[in-house]
Order: structure tokens, then sequence, then C-alpha cells
């Protein structure tokens, strides 16, 4: 199979997007929206148009909402076209194809065989991540593909693993989760139109905000989970702060860097919600650290005021973009 690319970048001179840059409080937010920013990026289009979604996350119980943006937001914006990927032979075989015809490839893989993650699960810790594959060498093993924050390549035992190669046909193995994202529709719009798009997107997602306080809800049962962690392994906490406290903070972070990328685009008066916005992500940060403090020493803390404060923020916030954008 000869060598197959779809953008023409490497990851040596590879500059991720601002979302990912100096100064964000949460880089990593989560494993999809995490690629599809990069994606977006490095196809020459402004991935803060997709944003309007994160304001709908939602606490349920055991995490806050693992936010995703929603397929066809990102073909109204972007012109992109997310089909799942069935994979009835090879995962390396279907790749090669859909990158062949100009489509890249998104699938699940497991982080023990992401070199990027050296200093967490490469080789460490089997764990379930999503990349886009963009250039694939079969002949040579080599590998380039976003994943988290940035673009990065493998090579060698971590390309023959990633793809199940060199070791005997087991008939219970399942492939990961796939999809195949074409390109050949991709809509470039002036910035007045995708902003036009953008806003209509962030009033679809203010009709579907949670009917009641999802930071209040969270607030009502943290002290309990608190309890809990403390009797649990450290990876547990780590899983928890993943699951809940980083997805609330990293939500809010890319909402009031939406509502400023909406005001440098013209929409006036955005400024409090932004401030808002940002609240509950700095929030979220004290609270991971002082979450982590009592779990470690097992003594017992008052999350209320820091909770209490995040809450106003969250119904300040949609109070005004309720009143500014909800049709």
């Amino acid at each position: 199979m000869p060598r197959v690319k779809v953008y023409p970048i490497q990851a040596a001179d590879y500059r991720p997007n601002a979302l990912h840059g100096d100064g964000v409080a949460w880089v990593e937010k989560n494993c999809y929206v995490d690629v599809w920013i990069e994606a977006i990026h490095a196809n020459g289009q402004d991935p803060l148009a997709m944003l309007p979604f994160v304001f709908r996350v939602d606490f349920e119980g055991d995490q806050w909402t693992f936010f995703k943006p929603p397929h066809e937001d990102i073909t109204s914006l972007y012109g992109m076209e997310v089909e799942e990927l069935n994979c009835w032979r090879s995962l390396i075989l279907h790749a090669g194809h859909h990158l062949g015809r100009g489509n890249l490839v998104f699938t699940e893989a497991d982080a023990f065989f992401l070199p990027d993650t050296q200093s967490t699960d490469y080789r460490n810790t089997h764990t379930k991540s999503t990349i886009v594959i963009n250039d694939l060498d079969v002949d040579a093993r080599h590998l380039g593909y976003f994943h988290n924050a940035g673009y990065y390549e493998l090579s060698g035992e971590d390309f023959a693993r990633t793809f199940q190669l060199d070791s005997p046909s087991d008939p219970a193995f399942m492939p990961f989760y796939a999809e195949f994202v074409r390109l050949d529709r991709v809509r470039r719009l002036p910035a007045n139109e995708l902003v036009a798009i953008s806003l209509g997107l962030l009033r679809k997602h203010l009709g579907r905000l949670p009917a009641v306080n999802p930071i209040a809800r969270f607030a009502e049962q943290f002290a309990s989970d608190v309890r809990w962690l403390q009797q649990q392994p450290i990876a547990t906490y780590h899983g928890y702060a993943f699951a809940l406290i980083r997805q609330l903070g990293a939500a809010f972070e890319l909402g009031a860097q939406y509502l400023r990328w909406l005001s440098v685009n013209g929409e006036q008066d955005l400024d409090a919600v932004e401030q808002h916005c940002l609240g509950i992500s700095n929030g979220a940060k004290a609270l991971i650290l002082k979450t982590a403090r009592s779990v470690n020493s097992k003594k017992e803390a008052d999350f209320g005021p820091l909770l209490g404060d995040m809450a106003a923020h969250w119904d300040a916030a949609t109070r005004i973009l309720r009143t500014r954008y909800a049709s």
C-alpha cells in the first residue's frame, strides 16, 4: 500500500490551535473535542465557531457531560461530513482506503501505544482514547495522527500494536469505534457568515440548557463523593477528577473563549457573561486542587462556598445568554 496523507503537515513543526496554547487553563479538554479542534484548525478553518454546544453541559450524577461537537453543527459551519466507519475488515485497510480518498479517519485507540502520552499512559496504562489518522505509510510502519492537543507521529512496535499487526488473529477481538470525515464538500465561509451560522447554533443549544442549575445539583452530593474518594485508590480520584471536574471547567473555559470570539466579530456587551464563564472554569481549577488535598490527607474540607460561587456564575451566565439569544 503506498503512503497516503491528507493534510501536508508534520509533527516537528506543527503549531496547535490557540485553544490548546499557552495560557489556557485546561489544555486538554477531552479526547474527542480536542482532535476536532485540531482537525478543523489544520484545514485552515476556525474551530471557535463550533463551540455553542458547550453551554449545554449537565451534571448526570456520575459524570458531567462528555461534551462533543454535534456532527450536524460541524457540517453546517465547515461542510465536513461525518460517517461511521464500518470496520468489516482490518482498520489499517479501511484507513488506507479513506485517506486515499482525502478523508480523515477518527478512531479509538489504546493510549498505551501512543508516544505523545509519554508522561502518563504510554507503556504504562491501557486507556481508550480518540485519534485522527492523517498520514499512513504501511511499508515504513509510520503513522501521523492528531491526539489531544497536537499532532504526533509513531512507528515500529507502536504502529504494529495500534493496528493489531504481527499477532495471531483473535476471533474475540472487537474493533474500536471509528468514523471517517469527508472533506470534498468543505465550505470556507467569510467571517460574517460563519458568525451568523454560529449564532443560530447558539440559540438552538440555549434552548436545551439544563432546567435546574447543574452546579447546584453537583454541590449537593460533592461532600459525600469526596468522603467516598478518600477510601479509594488514588487512581479513582484521577478518574473522578477527569469525568466530573475537568469536564465542567474545560467546557466553560471554551464557552468564555467562544464569547470572546463573538465580541471580536462584532457582538456587543458580552464581557460580563465571559467573566462568569471564566469564574466557573477558574472555580473548577481550584476545586480540583482542593479535592486532591482532601483526598490525599483524608481530612474534611468545606467545598460549599466555592461551589456556591460557581453555581451563582452559572445562573448569571445563562440568564444573560437566554435574555440575549434564546429564541
